[in-house]
């Protein structure tokens, strides 16, 4: 239940991500990553490898039991809100 999400785009904050992370259970190391900060209204039908869109959402920050249980993330969180498709300016 503890997400950590890549950053595939160009176009983006880097100041919201850490621009290089080690998982410290798997020693796989990961470039723009943050941790999910809004676990339970993450959608059940997107896994790990899957490619989605998204916007930042600072309304779903959630800090439940779940959301606060201890797995190696990123220490830069974000709350997300998946969309159907790109932004476009």
């Amino acid at each position: 239940m503890n997400y950590t999400i890549s950053i595939t785009s160009q176009n983006f904050d880097t100041a919201l991500v850490v621009t290089n992370w080690k998982d410290e259970s798997t020693g796989k190391n990961y470039k723009n990553v943050f941790a999910l900060n809004s676990r339970c209204t993450f959608p059940n039908t997107i896994n790990e490898g899957d490619e989605f869109y998204f916007v930042i959402d600072s309304t779903g920050v959630q800090n439940c039991m779940v959301c606060m249980m201890y797995y190696p993330v990123p220490a830069k969180k974000l709350s997300i809100k998946i969309i159907e498709r790109p932004c476009t300016p």
